[in-house]
């Protein structure tokens, strides 16, 4: 395996087999155990998730923070009210008005940084079925033609964020810089009439609600631009919860709209999860071609042939889309400033280890 280091370099954490097999999947979700410097307290679904400083963690000492407490803040006003009142000490995925606003408040920081995370509408391979238009890959390609990206950036992100061109993120190993699809409803129209739908079709779509900054008007935006090509599009936004539920066990609708960031310097992670087999995949996609490519890049230890191998996986998938390629986003935190030692990661993971907190005496 010629990835493996940048495997163990992902988001892997050892678990202790014994009490895994003692309390089970749903037991261990519910009270993880692991190895790292904070231990769980307590799951408050929808409220907050607490955690504290591991006496027993396996270098020198335990972190200089005693405790952790993630709380999901979906509203703008209340997530912008929390940080300058300091009743949180970090606020991620903030909008660029939010990040706007916050500048020169006294006692937050804004921090800006690109990350490696991918925003698609994704074809449900397993709810799609052999009958719907959209396994024709020149119905998959129409779409991509049909939605401004550009536009949907201008106006929702002020600009901050970059059209994706596939599913390799710009910092990632063989990210290829081509052309993205651009907007061409006209071209669009072609494909679909093309392919046997000049009038168009029917379609359902789940997003999910407050998980990301402006998706729900995202996925609102998706399903303007394909009504304006004839694509009449059922949309649900989900409670995140829920939809995730849903995404584990198979159940979403025909299209759904999420993002994917990964750790490593690489792609591969990200690909296999999404387009993986009709097992692995969480969209139940299956394509020999891309299996094939994988299996490659995964047995190719030179890293210039690897990437040169992610190159011709990304023109496959132009060819032939299992997505509607969005946006690479550019990330906005707030930080209280007397949070020390904190570093926004690019893959949108948090290591607090080294954090500490100035307290009043």
């Amino acid at each position: 395996n010629a990835l493996f280091l940048s495997t163990v370099a992902d988001n892997w954490a050892m678990i202790p087999p014994g009490y895994f097999e003692e309390v089970g999947q749903e037991g261990f979700n519910e009270h993880p155990v692991g190895t790292g410097p904070f231990v769980f307290v307590e799951w408050v679904k929808g409220d907050h998730i607490t955690m504290e400083a591991n006496p027993d963690y396996w270098r020198e000492e335990a972190p200089k923070i005693k405790s952790v407490i993630f709380r999901p803040i979906p509203e703008s006003a209340t997530r912008v009210a929390a940080i300058q009142t300091g009743e949180v000490d970090i606020v991620t995925r903030l909008s660029s008005e939010e990040a706007q606003g916050l500048l020169g408040v006294e006692n937050v920081k804004v921090i800006k940084y690109p990350v490696t995370r991918i925003y698609y509408i994704a074809f449900n391979n397993l709810t799609t079925g052999l009958d719907q238009p959209t396994m024709d890959a020149k119905v998959r390609q129409a779409m991509n033609y049909a939605v401004d990206v550009d536009a949907i950036i201008d106006a929702l992100f002020d600009g901050f964020a970059k059209p994706a061109i596939g599913y390799v993120a710009t910092s990632e190993l063989g990210y290829d810089n081509a052309d993205p699809f651009g907007y061409d409803p006209d071209k669009a129209l072609d494909l679909l009439a093309e392919a046997g739908y000049p009038d168009g079709f029917t379609m359902d779509m789940a997003c999910p609600a407050g998980a990301y900054t402006h998706f729900e008007e995202v996925c609102e935006a998706v399903t303007g631009y394909l009504g304006e090509v004839g694509i009449e599009i059922n949309l649900e936004i989900m409670e995140s919860g829920h939809y995730w539920d849903l995404e584990a066990t198979k159940e979403l609708p025909p299209l759904f709209g999420d993002s994917w960031s990964a750790v490593g310097g690489e792609a591969y992670r990200r690909l296999t999860g999404a387009l993986g087999g009709m097992d692995a995949s969480y969209s139940s996609w299956s394509d020999p071609e891309i299996d094939r490519l994988l299996d490659e890049i995964k047995m190719t230890a030179d890293q210039e042939a690897r990437a040169a191998l992610y190159g011709e996986l990304q023109e496959y998938m132009r060819e032939d889309p299992p997505f509607i390629y969005l946006y690479e986003p550019i990330q906005f935190e707030a930080i209280n400033t007397r949070v020390q030692e904190y570093t926004p990661r690019s893959a949108e993971t948090y290591f607090l280890y080294e954090t500490w907190v100035i307290t009043e005496e």
